[in-house]
């Protein structure tokens, strides 16, 4: 099977049917980079295996499941662009940060790293002069490729037949592949650094509705940095967390098919600064421990908009009847009838509000809470995010932030 392909710009194509890593510059076949691997047994994948850097002057096509394995290091300049190729089942493209591994990602406000999708047009100049939008899919169009996956060994909540297991295997990747574990006993483990990262046109279903999020975190430690990260138009979740204690700060979800932040298995770090827009899923959807592990986790100075442009979010605030998680200096707009917070009756010191304001009339407040209103929540209330930092995303240069 031939790899290469001839892109506008230099193209570094990863072809999980070739099993090989090959550039192509110009008219001339260039020599391989470093980083180039086998498969990944019965489920083939692409497997990075040396310390490798992709640079902004070229432009890296993933086709099919691409893996920075234990101990290596990817490395990716700002203004890079990463696009996936559609693919479903145990084909669907995703890079996958696997434990052990660690992604160098730092892009800048002015260069920011885009993951989108083969079909997106948008090249490295568009991004060197500030066009952060892609010129040809509209920013609703999600489920072309899969998403971005971290891994780590930090501690979860999971459990078996058999009783409380350290690590599981995270959604969306085969089961054969054990590039696919997380979890541990490292709560600083460290993964890397992603910053300034947008991550569009995702979420591509791998089989009896379930779908790869945005931004995939597993087990991931404190030792990463999780900075300024945008998702739009993914078909599932914005982003989710899976157990670990990796703080996460300056998000973005926009126009996403399913939840805005989705979080499980006793993550235990913070989500400060967010917006969420148009999530068609819950808001957030906050579930708890899965094993005898118990640790709860803070979100907090965010501004959502509940429905945007025909998009309307579920819930609010979803929760489970054993979720742990303090929700700090939140406010929600554009909240149409049905909506509501789901919970509020859980065990006290589990679930916390704090500052949480609807904005809708005090006397209609009732109609948005599934039972009596806990003190922390009340109506009306100015947006809480801070998105003057927020020039460099699609979502804020495409006007949807407005009156955030």
């Amino acid at each position: 099977m031939n790899s290469l392909i001839k892109l506008r710009n230099s193209a570094l194509i990863l072809a999980m049917g070739a099993m090989v890593l090959t550039s192509c510059e110009d008219d001339d076949e260039g020599t391989p980079p470093p980083g180039g691997g086998g498969g990944g047994g019965d489920d083939q994948s692409v497997l990075i295996t040396s310390n490798t850097t992709w640079t902004a002057d070229s432009v890296y096509v993933l086709d099919g499941r691409v893996t920075v394995v234990d101990g290596v290091t990817l490395t990716i300049e700002p203004g890079t662009i990463i696009k996936g190729r559609s693919g479903s089942g145990a084909n669907a493209t995703a890079l996958i940060i696997a434990r052990g591994a660690r992604i160098m990602a730092e892009g800048t406000p002015q260069l920011p790293i885009i993951f989108t999708s083969a079909a997106d047009e948008i090249e490295p100049e568009d991004v060197a002069a500030g066009n952060y939008g892609s010129p040809n899919l509209g920013s609703d169009v999600n489920g072309l490729w899969g998403g971005v996956i971290v891994l780590g060994r930090a501690p979860i909540s999971a459990s078996s037949s058999d009783g409380d297991v350290d690590e599981v295997q995270i959604e969306g990747i085969p089961t054969s592949d054990a590039n696919g574990l997380y979890g541990g006993d490292n709560p600083a483990d460290n993964s890397g650094t992603l910053r300034y990262i947008s991550i569009r046109h995702g979420g591509t279903n791998i089989g009896a509705g379930n779908e790869i999020n945005g931004l995939t975190m597993g087990g991931v430690g404190t030792g990463t940095t999780i900075d300024n990260i945008e998702v739009v138009a993914n078909q599932d979740d914005g982003f989710e967390w899976f157990g670990g204690t990796v703080n996460s700060t300056n998000l973005v979800v926009w126009n996403n098919g399913d939840d805005g932040l989705d979080t499980d298995q006793s993550w235990s770090g913070t989500a400060d600064n967010f917006v969420v827009i148009g999530a068609t899923g819950h808001c957030f959807e906050l579930d708890g421990p899965e094993g005898s592990f118990q640790a709860g986790h803070t979100i907090r100075n965010g501004s959502i908009k509940a429905s945007f442009n025909g998009r309307v979010s579920e819930d609010l605030i979803n929760t489970d009847d054993n979720s742990i998680v303090d929700l700090q200096d939140i406010y929600i707009t554009d909240v149409v009838s049905g909506q509501v917070i789901n919970r509020v009756d859980h065990v006290e010191g589990t679930v916390n509000y704090t500052d949480i304001s609807i904005d809708v009339d005090g006397a209609d407040l009732p109609n948005y809470v599934n039972g009596a209103v806990p003190a922390g929540v009340t109506a009306g209330g100015t947006p809480q995010a801070d998105i003057s930092g927020f020039d460099w995303t699609w979502t804020k240069q495409a006007g949807a932030m407005s009156g955030l």
